[in-house]
């Protein structure tokens, strides 16, 4: 039997768990996808995120769904369901989609709606003045959806406009123990009253559900994903992210359903101990992140490079970092273009650096640590 679990405020819209299930991994089968919701309901998740994009997924949702209220009398209304949209297309084009999603999920009407991937500045304008307004505008005036939101995978200035924009009730951002460069975005969303979702912080955040013996001795006597979990959990995050394929997933989820506290002693002792780690295995070469180093003439990702070396040599994360690295300039505006082979060695980074670190040298290193061939992705 189900047990309470915290819920949250999740903008304008209904109250969300402290962990959403990402449908993307749960599409093979509609028997796989019923066990997942199914599971994820008895450790008290309530929200769902899915997409058109998902292959089936959003068809296989609404028929577990309703076939959970048969069998396991589940209501339907109990459950919260995120669908997203990608920033393109025109009106008639994105009213005939949204209306396939409303069949397939068998609604009438959606919780939450993101606009996925505002990853350039001609997305957010195409939201602001084009055909994105139309649309928003049409879904909100026939009551299709709670609330709009949006998922970026773009620059710090450029989220920080979106959630400024007041378009907007929520927001997913890649929010990670590992790389807390986009946290301070979040707080200020949640401060005017935005949820906040935390995209893939096992997976994204650092492949943390195979963590190195570096991190597992360091984060003693927790698992680092639990610590990183509790890390955004007591930031306030909203809800986090998790792409289960199996029950034995939810093992978390269900320990930190109600998690909803400040860390504790323990907690940042734990926390302590592998910035202690790192920072012994990283010597002087760490990049504090403070992007003092850009802009760079060349329009090298600094920080976002060196993160992956600080992850790599400092928790010992490489196979991650590699993956991330290799896919850097073959996933279009989802991920960085450039990688350390396009420095010039200007040293124009160097002086700009706190810290006085040999930028184009550790650039150079991170090449040679990482580079590999690129894997596919998941949503290819």
């Amino acid at each position: 039997m189900i047990t309470n679990s915290e819920k949250r405020s999740f903008g304008k819209g209904a109250k969300v768990s402290l962990f959403t299930l990402g449908s993307m991994r749960a599409t093979e089968s509609q028997e796989k996808m019923y066990s997942i919701i199914k599971n994820a309901h008895y450790v008290g998740i309530n929200h769902i995120e899915t997409a058109p994009t998902y292959g089936d997924a959003e068809s296989l949702i609404g028929s577990s769904i309703k076939k959970l209220a048969i069998e396991e009398n589940i209501s339907e209304k109990e459950w919260v369901i995120t669908t997203k949209v990608l920033p393109k297309g025109n009106f008639e084009f994105l009213k005939n989609n949204f209306k396939n999603t409303l069949k397939n999920l068998n609604v009438k009407k959606i919780n939450n709606l993101a606009i996925h991937g505002v990853n350039l500045k001609q997305h957010l304008n195409w939201i602001l003045t084009g055909e994105g307004e139309k649309f928003i505008s049409w879904i909100l005036e026939n009551q299709l959806v709670d609330q709009v939101g949006f998922s970026s995978h773009g620059s710090y200035s450029l989220i920080k406009e979106a959630i400024n924009c007041d378009v907007f009730n929520f927001c997913s951002l890649h929010l990670h123990y590992l790389d807390q460069s986009k946290i301070d975005l979040a707080e200020q969303a949640l401060k005017k009253g935005m949820g906040v979702l935390a995209i893939s912080p096992a997976d994204k955040g650092g492949r943390l559900y195979s963590p190195s013996d570096i991190l597992l001795k360091a984060s003693k006597p927790f698992h680092p994903l639990e610590l990183a979990y509790r890390f955004l959990l007591a930031k306030g995050i909203t809800t986090l992210s998790l792409g289960a394929t199996k029950k034995e997933d939810f093992e978390f989820a269900n320990k930190l359903k109600n998690s909803h506290e400040k860390l504790t002693t323990l907690e940042k002792k734990a926390l302590n101990e592998i910035e202690k780690v790192a920072n012994e295995r990283l010597n002087s070469t760490k990049c504090e992140q403070c992007r003092s180093c850009l802009p760079c003439p060349n329009e090298i990702p600094i920080p976002e490079l060196l993160r992956l070396r600080n992850i790599s040599i400092g928790y010992g994360q490489l196979e991650f970092s590699k993956e991330r690295y290799n896919l850097i300039g073959k996933a279009g505006h989802w991920w960085e273009e450039k990688n350390s082979s396009f420095c010039q060695e200007c040293n124009e980074c160097v002086p700009r650096c706190p810290n006085k670190l040999d930028i184009p040298n550790l650039l150079k290193q991170t090449h040679n640590l990482l580079i590999d061939s690129p894997t596919r992705r998941l949503w290819d």
